[in-house]
C-alpha cells in the first residue's frame, strides 16, 4: 500500500488487512498456549471466530466493492483488491486449519478434565430421553424446516446464524432424496445444553446436535428413514450506506441500512468439509456463489463465537480472574467530586474499578447543586448503569445531554433503543455530526454553589461500558481542571449545535481534537524529536494504540528512525509500519501484547529534551480517527499521574511473556529474555495493587 505524503514520496507499508489477520493469529496463539487456563483458551477460540466474522463483514466486503471500482482504486493500493482478497483467502484457510488443530487438542484436554461435548450419537438412554424432552419443550416451536427444493426463491440465510443442511433419504431408495435447511435458534436458546452426567463428569451438547438427534421426529411424516446433516454459515456485507448529509433523517437512514445489512451480499460461505458434494453444489448454485466468494471448508462446528460463553460451571477449578479494586483516593472518600476538587485522578481499567465512574454520575444525579450533566456515548452495556444514573439525574431536574453515536458499528440498533429510553425520561439526545462519528470519550458536570460554578468531568480512552471495562485495558483522567473543562465545554457546544461550527473545536487550547488539530499536533511533536536527534540531543517516542495505519504518520515515524530517534511502539492490532530498515540509524521497536485483558488504551509519550510530554487519547492513528471522527487527547500534567503512566508503559515495553515482536514479516514471534519473566498485565496489577494497599 502506498500513498503520497506531504513530501510527495511514496511510503512503503504492510497491507492493512494482512496485518489485521496477523493480529488475529496472535489471538489464536493464546488459544494454542497450554499455559493458558482451559476456559480462557476456549474463550480465545470464540474471540478469534468473532473477530474473523467482523473482518469479513466489513473489510472483505469493502475490498469486494473496491474490486468493482477499477483503476481509480488501484492507484491507492500497492496490490489490487483481487490480489489482497486472494492473499486473505489463503491466509484464512491456513488459520482455519490451525484453528481446527487447536480445537481437537482442546477437546482432548476437556476429556482429561472429565468434560465431554457429546454428539447426537454419543448419548446414553437417560440423556436421549432428556434431549428428546428438551427438544419438545424448548426447541421444536423455535424451528421451521425449509424444504428448499420446493421453494422457487432460495430462502434468505441470515448473517450470524448457523444452519443445518440436511439430506433426507430412504434406505430402500424408494423415494428420491431431498434437501432441507433448519436455522439453529441460538438467538433465543443457549448454544450449550448441560446433560445429566455421572458423578464427577460434565456432559454437554450443542444445540445443533439436539436438532440432529431429533431429525427423525421432525421429518417423520415425509416417510424418510435416513438423515445426514452438516452445518453451514453465510457471512454478509455489514457496511451501512448512510447519507450523512441528511441529518434530520439519520434515524431513518440507519434503520434502512440495518435492514439492508441483514440482506447484504454474501462475502463468505463456511461449510463442514465433510458435507455431501451434491448438497454443496446445490447450495452454491441456489445462493449464487462461485469459487471467488471466499468458500471456507471447516470442521463440524461453526460460530465458535458462542464459545466465549462456554458454561463456566462445568469446570472443576474456579477461574481465578483478578478482582478489580477501588482507586486509593476514592476508597474512603464520601464524595468523588470532593476528591476531584483537590486533584486530578487517573483510573487504570480494568485494574481500578469502573464503579468510580458510576459513583460520580450517581452522585451528580442526586446532588441538588448539580445543574448539568453532559456525556458522549459510543458503546453501552446491555443493562447500563450509566444510563440509569443519567435517567435518574433527569428525573431529579438536572439538564442531561447525551451525545449518542448511532453509527457505532454493530451497536446501531442498541443505540437507537437507548435513544428512545433516554428521551422518554427527559434526557436531551444528540445524534452526532454529519459525515463524522463522535468517538471522543468525554463527560462534563456543572455544580453551582452560590455564585460560583465548578465543573468536573473526565477524558477517557475507553467506552462507558461497565461490562467491557472488566476486560478492556483503558485510562480515564478525572479532573476539575478549569482549562480542560473549558475545552470539554467547547466540544459539547460544537456537538450540540445544529450548524456544527468548527470554530468551537479550533478554539480548544488544552485538548487536542480531531479532525481539527490532532494530526498536525502529533506530526509537530515527532518533528521536535527529529530536530533534537539531529542536534545530538536525547530523542525518544513511545506510542501505544490499537491500530497504526495512517501513512502520513508512519512516514514521519520513518523519518524519526532515520535520524536516530528511539521509537518504541505497543500496538495491539493493525500495525502497517515497517520496523526495520538498513538506512535507519535506529530500527523501530514494536510489540503487541495479547493476554487476559484486551489492550485498548492510547498513550503518546515524547521525550521533549527531558521535559516529557504525555497524552492519553480516544484515537488511534488511522485516517478515519484523525480526519473523519471527533476525537480528543489530553495532556497528563500531574507529575504523579504522569510518572505512574510512564511506569505502566515501561512494564509493557519490558514484557517478555505475552509480547509478540512486530517485524517486517509479521511473524508474531514471542519476545523472550534470559532474565526475569515479565507478564505485563500481571505486573501492572501488582504495581497498582501495591500502591493501593500500602
Amino acid at each position: 500500500m502506498t500513498k503520497k505524503g506531504s513530501e510527495n514520496r511514496k511510503v512503503k507499508t504492510i497491507t492493512r488487512d494482512l496485518s489485521w489477520l496477523s493480529f488475529n493469529a496472535r489471538v489464536l496463539q493464546e488459544a494454542a498456549d497450554t499455559t493458558v487456563p482451559l476456559y480462557e483458551r476456549l474463550r480465545f477460540l470464540g474471540i478469534f471466530s468473532n473477530n474473523l466474522d467482523e473482518f469479513f463483514r466489513v473489510r472483505v466486503a469493502t475490498l469486494r466493492r473496491m474490486s468493482t471500482m477499477g483503476r481509480a482504486v488501484r492507484m491507492h493500493l500497492e496490490e489490487n483488491p483481487e490480489q489482497i482478497l486472494d492473499n486473505i483467502q489463503q491466509t484464512v484457510i491456513n488459520q482455519q486449519q490451525e484453528f481446527n488443530r487447536i480445537w481437537r487438542e482442546i477437546e482432548e484436554e476437556l476429556k482429561h478434565e472429565r468434560i465431554f461435548l457429546h454428539t447426537e450419537r454419543q448419548l446414553n438412554r437417560d440423556q436421549q430421553k432428556f434431549v428428546t424432552n428438551y427438544f419438545n419443550e424448548e426447541v421444536r416451536t423455535n424451528i421451521i424446516p425449509l424444504m428448499i427444493e420446493s421453494i422457487g426463491h432460495m430462502p434468505f440465510l441470515r448473517d450470524k446464524s448457523i444452519y443445518l443442511a440436511v439430506v433426507l433419504a430412504r434406505e430402500d431408495m424408494s423415494v428420491r432424496q431431498k434437501f432441507a435447511l433448519i436455522e439453529i435458534p441460538t438467538k433465543v436458546l443457549p448454544r450449550f445444553l448441560i446433560l445429566p452426567s455421572k458423578e464427577g463428569e460434565h456432559d454437554l451438547m450443542l444445540l445443533e446436535d439436539v436438532v440432529r438427534f431429533n431429525l427423525p421426529h421432525i421429518f417423520s411424516y415425509f416417510g424418510y428413514d435416513q438423515f445426514s446433516s452438516w452445518i453451514i454459515k453465510v457471512t454478509r456485507d455489514a457496511e451501512l450506506d448512510i447519507d450523512n448529509d441528511i441529518a434530520t433523517s439519520l434515524i431513518h437512514q440507519i434503520e434502512k441500512g440495518l435492514k439492508a445489512r441483514r440482506k447484504g451480499k454474501p462475502v463468505r460461505f463456511i461449510y463442514d468439509q465433510q458435507i455431501d458434494p451434491l448438497l454443496l453444489e446445490y447450495l452454491m448454485r441456489r445462493l449464487g456463489l462461485s469459487g471467488k466468494d471466499n468458500l471456507i471448508p471447516g470442521g463440524r462446528i461453526h460460530n465458535f463465537k458462542d464459545f466465549m460463553d462456554f458454561p463456566e460451571s462445568v469446570f472443576h477449578r474456579e477461574r481465578m480472574r483478578r478482582k478489580t479494586f477501588i482507586h486509593p483516593l476514592f476508597q474512603n472518600a464520601p464524595s468523588v467530586m470532593q476528591v476531584l476538587a483537590k486533584q486530578d485522578v487517573m483510573l487504570h481499567l480494568p485494574y481500578h474499578s469502573f464503579d468510580t465512574l458510576i459513583d460520580l454520575l450517581r452522585e451528580a444525579a442526586m446532588d441538588p447543586e448539580v445543574t448539568t450533566i453532559k456525556i458522549t456515548a459510543y458503546r453501552l452495556a446491555r443493562n447500563s448503569r450509566i444510563i440509569n444514573a443519567l435517567v435518574n439525574a433527569a428525573r431529579n431536574g438536572k439538564r442531561v445531554v447525551v451525545v449518542l453515536e448511532l453509527r457505532a458499528r454493530f451497536d446501531e440498533e442498541a443505540n437507537l433503543q437507548w435513544k428512545e429510553r433516554l428521551e422518554e425520561d427527559g434526557v436531551k439526545v444528540h445524534m452526532g455530526v454529519p459525515n463524522m462519528k463522535v468517538h471522543a470519550k468525554l463527560c462534563l458536570i456543572k455544580r453551582r454553589t452560590g455564585n460560583k460554578t465548578v465543573q468536573y468531568g473526565f477524558v477517557s480512552t475507553g467506552n462507558l461500558n461497565e461490562k467491557t471495562a472488566r476486560v478492556y485495558g483503558d485510562h480515564c483522567l478525572l479532573t476539575s481542571d478549569r482549562k480542560i473543562m473549558a475545552d470539554i465545554n467547547r466540544i459539547f457546544t460544537y456537538l450540540e449545535s445544529p450548524r456544527h461550527d468548527l470554530q468551537q473545536l479550533e478554539a480548544c487550547k488544552t485538548l487536542v481534537v480531531s479532525p481539527i488539530s490532532m494530526r498536525k499536533f502529533f506530526l509537530r511533536m515527532i518533528d521536535r524529536e527529529i530536530r533534537n536527534a539531529q542536534k545530538k540531543k536525547p530523542a525518544a517516542i513511545i506510542l501505544k494504540m490499537n491500530s497504526l495505519s495512517d501513512e502520513e504518520m508512519i512516514a514521519k515515524l520513518y523519518d524519526a528512525a532515520r535520524v536516530g530517534v528511539d521509537v518504541k511502539l505497543v500496538i495491539r492490532g493493525i500495525c502497517c509500519a515497517l520496523t526495520e530498515n538498513k538506512k535507519w540509524k535506529k530500527n523501530i521497536e514494536a510489540v503487541s501484547i495479547v493476554d487476559e485483558y484486551l489492550e485498548h488504551a492510547r498513550v503518546f509519550i515524547f521525550h521533549n529534551n527531558g521535559h516529557e510530554k504525555v497524552y492519553i487519547a480516544s484515537s488511534d492513528w488511522m485516517v478515519r480517527n484523525l480526519d473523519h471522527r471527533v476525537e480528543a487527547a489530553v495532556e497528563v500534567t500531574n507529575s504523579s499521574i504522569r510518572n505512574e503512566l510512564h511506569e505502566i508503559m515501561d512494564i509493557q515495553l519490558s514484557s517478555n511473556v505475552k509480547a509478540r515482536i512486530l517485524d517486517n514479516e509479521q511473524g508474531n514471534a514471542y519476545r523472550h529474555s534470559n532474565g526475569r519473566k515479565v507478564r505485563a498485565q500481571l505486573e501492572i496489577f501488582k504495581y497498582l495493587h501495591e500502591k493501593t494497599y500500602l
